[in-house]
C-alpha cells in the first residue's frame, strides 16, 4: 500500500450515515476500506505511509459542475483555486463558448468575446482546433506533468454555431445544421462529455428550438447531456426552464441546467415554482439535474447584458454600434425601458451592477465601484474593448436556500478566475456548502451535502469509478474538519483560501498536504463513457 488514512470519519457520497474506517490507497485507487477497524480488533491495513485522521471527514473529491477554466488550468499549475476547496474535477465548456472545436477564424472571435472570462489568452499557446486535441493538451500541459485537477468537456454549442455560420441571426440552412450536427458528434466522439449553450449570450442566442432540438438528439445518440445557460433568469425565467424540459424531451436527451436560479425582483420568492416544474417532468420520465452555487450575485460580462441584435456580426460589429450615437441610443432604451435579451428581459438596474475586472490597466480604478447610467456603461465597453467582467448583485437567498435542498440538485462554482476582483464563488463555493449551509445553518445534512458535490454529479458525468469512496475507484479524496471548514473568500476579499481542508488528493497524490498546495499535477482530461 501507498497510503493509509488511519481512522477517518467517512462520508462516502451515498448520502447513508458516516462511518469510521481506515482507508488505504494504492497506485492512485482505493485499496481497502476497514470499518471500525480499531474496535472489531481487525487487522488494520499497513502502508509505506500512515497519517491518522481522527477528527477528519474523508469524502469523494468535488465535483464542480460548472467551471470557466478552460485556460486557467493551462495557465497555472498550482490552481489553488479549485485544488484547496477539495475540488479534485472540473466540467469546462460551459455556456456555449470555449475554444474548441474552432477554425482560425472562429478562434480569433471566441478569444475576443469571452476575454471578460478568462483574459485574452495571448499567454497561452492555443494550438489545437478540435475538442480530442484541447483534451490531449490538458494531459501534456505543464512539461506533460498534467494538470492541477481532472477536467471534463462540454461542446460548446455557440461555439459550433459560430464555426458553421459566423455570427449571423438567422435560422440556419440545412447545410449548415447538418455541419453543426457533424462538429457536435466529432466532440464527443473525441471525448466530450455534452453539449453546452448560453441562450443569453451570443451568438449561441440565435438557435431557435428547432435549431437546438436537432443537436439534443446528436448528443443523446452519444450518451451525453444538454447543459443549457437557458434563455432567461428573470423575467420569463420559468417559461426559459419550461422551454429547455420540453426540447430535451423531444429530442429524448439528459438535461442538466446550467447555475439553476431565480433572479431579479420578478422572481423573489418564487423558487416553488421551478421545483414544481422540475418535479413534475421528473415524475414523467425526463432525466433531469441541476447546479448552483450559494450566492445571491451572478457573475458575467458587462456586454452580456446588451440586447442580442447588438452583437450581430461579433464584437468589431458590436464596438461599432457602441461608437454610433443612434444605435447606441437604442441599445440603452433596450437595456434601461424594454430590458434586453441579454438582461434577462428586465431593465437593468445600474447600481446593482459591480466592476469586477477589466482589461485594460488604465481603467482599474473602475474595479469595486457600482456603475450610475449608461453614458458610464457605454465608455467602459468601449475603453476595455468589451473585457469588462461585472457582478450583478439580483439574487435571492430564499430561492438559493430552496433549490439546494433539491434531490437532483449538485454544485457548481460558475467560478470566472480572470479580473481583479473576481466572484467569492470561484474560491469558495465547496467550503461555503459544508461551512455556511451545513454545519452553521442546518439547511442540508452533512452526508446528503456531500453526495450533491459528490454521487450525483459524478452520476451526470456517467462516472464509473468516481463519486464515492469505495473499492476500487479513483482515489480523487478529500479530507476536512467539520467542526472548522469554511469559506476565506468574501465580496472583499474574493482570493482568500478556505481552511479547515488539510488534503486533497487527485488520482491518488496529495495536491493539498497538510493545508498547503504541493507541486504535483496529477489531473488528467475525462473523456466520454462510451454508451453501451
Amino acid at each position: 500500500m501507498d497510503l493509509v488514512f488511519r481512522d477517518a470519519e467517512v462520508v462516502d457520497g451515498t448520502g447513508e450515515p458516516s462511518y469510521r474506517a481506515d482507508v488505504a490507497i494504492a497506485d492512485g485507487r482505493i485499496a481497502s476500506i476497514v470499518k471500525e477497524a480499531a474496535a472489531a480488533g481487525c487487522q488494520r491495513p499497513t502502508a509505506r505511509r500512515i497519517i491518522d485522521v481522527e477528527g477528519l471527514a474523508l469524502s469523494p473529491g468535488f465535483i464542480d459542475m460548472h467551471a470557466h477554466s478552460d485556460l486557467a488550468l493551462l495557465r497555472d499549475p498550482d490552481h489553488s483555486a479549485k485544488a484547496a476547496q477539495g475540488v479534485t474535477l472540473e466540467v469546462l465548456g460551459q455556456d456555449g463558448l470555449s475554444y474548441a472545436p474552432a477554425d482560425d477564424r472562429t478562434l480569433d472571435a471566441v478569444r475576443k468575446a469571452i476575454t471578460g472570462w478568462n483574459g485574452d489568452g495571448s499567454d497561452v499557446d492555443i494550438d489545437w482546433r478540435t475538442v480530442g486535441a484541447y483534451l490531449d493538451r490538458l494531459d501534456t500541459a505543464h512539461g506533460g506533468r498534467g494538470i492541477a485537477v481532472n477536467a471534463a468537456y462540454l461542446v460548446p454549442q455557440g461555439t459550433v454555431r459560430m464555426h458553421a455560420m459566423g455570427w449571423e441571426d438567422r435560422p440556419a440552412t440545412e447545410r449548415e445544421l447538418n455541419r453543426m450536427r457533424q462538429l457536435v458528434a466529432e466532440g464527443l466522439e473525441q471525448g466530450a462529455v455534452g453539449m453546452s449553450s448560453g441562450l443569453t449570450y451570443t451568438p449561441g442566442m440565435y438557435a431557435p428550438d428547432a435549431e437546438l432540438t436537432e443537436l439534443c438528439r446528436v448528443v443523446a445518440e452519444y450518451g451525453g447531456y444538454y447543459c443549457p445557460h437557458h434563455r432567461s433568469y428573470g423575467a420569463g425565467a420559468l417559461r426559459a426552464y419550461e422551454e429547455m424540459v420540453r426540447l430535451t424531451r423531444e429530442a429524448g436527451c439528459a438535461l442538466h441546467l446550467a447555475h439553476a436560479t431565480m433572479n431579479f425582483d420578478v422572481n423573489e420568492g418564487r423558487a416553488p415554482e421551478l421545483l414544481s416544474l422540475l418535479d413534475e417532468a421528473l415524475a414523467a420520465g425526463s432525466d433531469i439535474t441541476l447546479d448552483t452555487y450559494p450566492y445571491t450575485a451572478g457573475c458575467t460580462t458587462l456586454a452580456a447584458l446588451l440586447p442580442g441584435w447588438a452583437h450581430e456580426g461579433g464584437p468589431e460589429s458590436l464596438l461599432a454600434r457602441l461608437r454610433d450615437d443612434t444605435a447606441a441610443e437604442r441599445i440603452r432604451r433596450d437595456l434601461e425601458e424594454t430590458g434586453s435579451d441579454g438582461c434577462h428581459g428586465v431593465p437593468v438596474d445600474w447600481p446593482t451592477v459591480e466592476i469586477a475586472g477589466v482589461t485594460a490597466p488604465p481603467l482599474s480604478s473602475w474595479v469595486g465601484r457600482r456603475l450610475a447610467d449608461w453614458p458610464t456603461a457605454r465608455r467602459l465597453l468601449l475603453e476595455d474593448r468589451l473585457g469588462t467582467t461585472i457582478l450583478q448583485h439580483v439574487g435571492h437567498e430564499e430561492n438559493v436556500r430552496a433549490i439546494m435542498r433539491h434531490r437532483v440538485h449538485t454544485g457548481g462554482s460558475d467560478g470566472i478566475l480572470h479580473g481583479a476582483k473576481p466572484h467569492p464563488r470561484a474560491y469558495g463555493t465547496f467550503p461555503e456548502y459544508l461551512g455556511r449551509y451545513v454545519r452553521d445553518e442546518g439547511v442540508l445534512t452533512l452526508e446528503d451535502c456531500v453526495a450533491h458535490l459528490t454521487s450525483r454529479p459524478a452520476a451526470r458525468l456517467r462516472l464509473p469509478d468516481r463519486g464515492l469512496v469505495k473499492e476500487g475507484y479513483a482515489a480523487d479524496l478529500v479530507l476536512f474538519d467539520p467542526a472548522t471548514v469554511a469559506s476565506g473568500a468574501t465580496y472583499a476579499a474574493p482570493r482568500t483560501l478556505p481552511t479547515g481542508i488539510p488534503h486533497v488528493l487527485v488520482n491518488g497524490r496529495f495536491v493539498i498536504e497538510d493545508g498547503t498546495r504541493t507541486d504535483t499535477v496529477p489531473g488528467r482530461a475525462i473523456r466520454r463513457t462510451p454508451v453501451d
